[in-house]
């Protein structure tokens, strides 16, 4: 089952839903953005996080449905390829 991120990812928010992914890592292998509509680039410190904890477990994150907002920012700050966007 994937990890289904909120509507709303920000500053306000962003600590809480990583430390919520990381007590949860099992789940984090597929990450669902379908839902995410209001977010900064503080969603992509989240994705990375997670990302460093499944590699350190040999695996890696697959961040499905991405808005293509999202996919700008990863480009603009050079992280797309880490996270397979």
């Amino acid at each position: 089952m994937p990890f289904l991120l909120p509507k709303i990812v920000t500053q306000e928010n962003a600590l809480q839903l990583q430390k919520e992914g990381l007590l949860n890592a099992a789940t984090l292998r597929t990450v669902d953005c379908s839902s995410l509509k209001d977010f900064d680039s503080t969603v992509l410190t989240v994705l990375l996080a997670w990302q460093k904890k499944l590699q350190a477990d040999g695996h890696s994150i697959a961040v499905e449905h991405a808005p293509e907002k999202l996919k700008v920012l990863a480009g603009v700050y050079g992280v797309s390829a880490l996270l397979g966007l």
